[in-house]
């Protein structure tokens, strides 16, 4: 069996690393991308730059009538599938280019599954399209947006789409090695492509959540009862993070696990911090 390096931050516990994982290094934190994402464009709101129910097709050259807002993509109601067309095999998005997404949004029109604002669909191809409108609203790319709009604001250092190699810690192999990580550079980069180290993880976590410097949480977080979280998944790595509104906070990271054990852990940590 493939080893499950397993990193668990909280602010009930110390911290818990092992297998080989490490609070320091840098690991992908797919999905848990959308958190900034949905930040960044509730900060522009702020400032004045866009309305939350500005058409997509305002910033973007996208199929007008739709009714698609960057509300509708921030909170998965705009309609969109789950994925971008012709996402597959062992890299899977590696096809979702720069000229895929120009083709995607000439055609949202036909994409959509329903009118938008009727329904809830999780959507990584909304997020890739939220996160193109709000780099065309800033006039920068991506990591330049989320790193004036969410990491600098927040002190936080260790985020970035492409690290530096000696820093990265990849999932082991059954035979020694590392496993290749799937690539989430390019228009998927805002929907789940980002890599933090654990410890910066939990600093956004603690600073959004907890802390609450930025304002009210973005509507990218999910709610179960008294609980905001959200969690990431790429091909060997996952990640939960939730606090709830006593303030009590949990991080974990782990690679080759089950995504679904990630959250199981979150949760009973959370759990466990509540009894003491």
């Amino acid at each position: 069996m493939r080893r499950t390096p397993t990193c668990v931050l909280s602010d009930s516990e110390p911290p818990s690393v092992s297998n080989g994982h490490a609070v320091d290094r840098f690991v992908q934190i797919g999905s848990l991308t959308k958190v900034l994402t949905g930040t960044a464009l509730m900060r522009l709101a702020a400032a004045g730059a866009l309305t939350l129910d500005d058409p997509v097709e305002r910033w973007l050259p996208a199929a007008p009538g739709t009714g698609i807002t960057l509300r509708h993509l921030a909170d998965h109601t705009s309609g969109l599938p789950r994925l971008p067309p012709q996402v597959s095999g062992r890299d899977p998005y590696v096809p979702f280019d720069d000229r895929a997404l120009r083709d995607v949004l000439s055609r949202l029109d036909t994409l959509v599954t329903r009118p938008a604002g009727q329904e809830e669909e999780y959507s990584n191809l909304g997020y890739a399209v939220l996160g193109a409108a709000l780099a065309a609203v800033s006039g920068t790319t991506y990591e330049e947006l989320v790193t004036a709009q969410v990491l600098r604001p927040l002190d936080v250092t260790e985020v970035s789409a492409d690290p530096d190699p000696a820093r990265r810690l990849l999932a082991p192999g059954l035979f020694g090695g590392s496993r290749r990580p799937w690539t989430m550079a390019g228009p998927i980069l805002p929907a789940g492509g980002l890599w933090a180290t654990p410890r910066a993880s939990a600093e956004l976590l603690v600073r959004l959540l907890v802390e609450r410097r930025l304002g009210d949480p973005a509507p990218t977080w999910q709610t179960a009862g008294p609980l905001l979280w959200h969690n990431g998944a790429t091909r060997d790595a996952s990640v939960f993070a939730g606090a709830t509104a006593d303030g009590r906070w949990v991080l974990v990271h782990r690679l080759n696990g089950d995504p679904d054990d990630t959250d199981r852990t979150g949760v009973e940590v959370l759990r466990r911090g509540r009894q003491r």
